[in-house]
């Protein structure tokens, strides 16, 4: 009687939905704990790293296990799935993200005073952080054609009006002030300073806001600018953008009001 040899088990599709199951938790865990302060950025970055590497193993321990199950009628198909699901669907922010770093241009500091841009404050900064330096002529042309929305505020209305304007719309961020507002008593510029982070990563940014009185209109400047990355992905110029919009709505809404008062 010919004997019917037993089906092994392919070891490999184990080990890639241990793997797969092991990132994604990972990912999570971290990402969380990023985002409640309780792991360290540049270790969040490290972690992301290993994440991904752990991907891409699970990935290649099913290319294996599907080997194995082609040509020799191994066991092991569903988990050589699950864990190449786990893995692919893991990787899909890894892959949105370089598609984000290729179409952004490769700035991490925007203004929209780009010869005089209002001045960060620099005491929550770390060697390790993103060095701060003058945007460089190409670094300018790149800004410009990029983003040409982020552009200056101009109004004509008393400087103590514009200022509030922009407190209030400071305050509905969920950014953390560096310093209390400074007492604008007599000044004709404010400069107000916070912590900003990004809704995905919880990356952060450190922010400028100024408002200065040149004697026939009041100007706001914005700046923003990546602690961490070479890339901004965009994100600096969108936080400016939308803070700039908003902070015209809230003007037009005191102006309307104390037209009607």
């Amino acid at each position: 009687m010919a004997s019917v040899r037993e089906r092994q088990t392919s070891k490999a599709a184990g080990w890639s939905r241990r793997t797969g199951a092991f990132s994604l938790v990972l990912l999570l865990t971290v990402l969380v704990g990023h985002r409640y302060d309780l792991v360290e950025t540049q270790v969040f970055l490290w972690v992301l790293g290993i994440v991904a590497l752990l991907a891409a193993l699970a990935l290649l321990f099913a290319g294996f296990a599907f080997s194995s199950l082609w040509n020799f009628g191994s066991r092991g198909g569903r988990d050589l799935s699950v864990g190449a699901l786990l893995a692919l669907l893991v990787l899909v922010p890894y892959a949105v993200g370089a598609y984000w770093a290729a179409i952004y241009p490769p700035l991490r500091d925007i203004s929209t005073d780009i010869d005089d841009p209002p001045v960060l404050d620099v005491s929550g900064r770390t060697k390790e952080m993103n060095v701060l330096a003058p945007a460089t002529p190409g670094e300018q042309r790149l800004q410009s054609d990029s983003y040409p929305l982020v552009t200056a505020r101009s109004y004509d209305l008393p400087f103590e009006t514009v200022l509030q304007a922009a407190e209030t719309v400071l305050d509905r961020r969920d950014w953390d002030l560096t310093a209390p507002y400074p007492d604008a008593s007599g000044q004709t510029q404010v400069t107000m300073n916070a912590v900003a982070r990004d809704p995905i990563l919880s990356m952060p940014a450190d922010i400028a806001i100024r408002v200065t009185n040149d004697g026939d209109t009041v100007l706001v400047d914005m700046r923003s600018a990546s602690r961490y990355g070479r890339y901004d992905l965009g994100d600096n110029a969108a936080r400016i953008t939308e803070f700039l919009a908003e902070l015209d709505q809230e003007v037009a809404g005191q102006v309307g009001t104390t037209a009607a008062e």
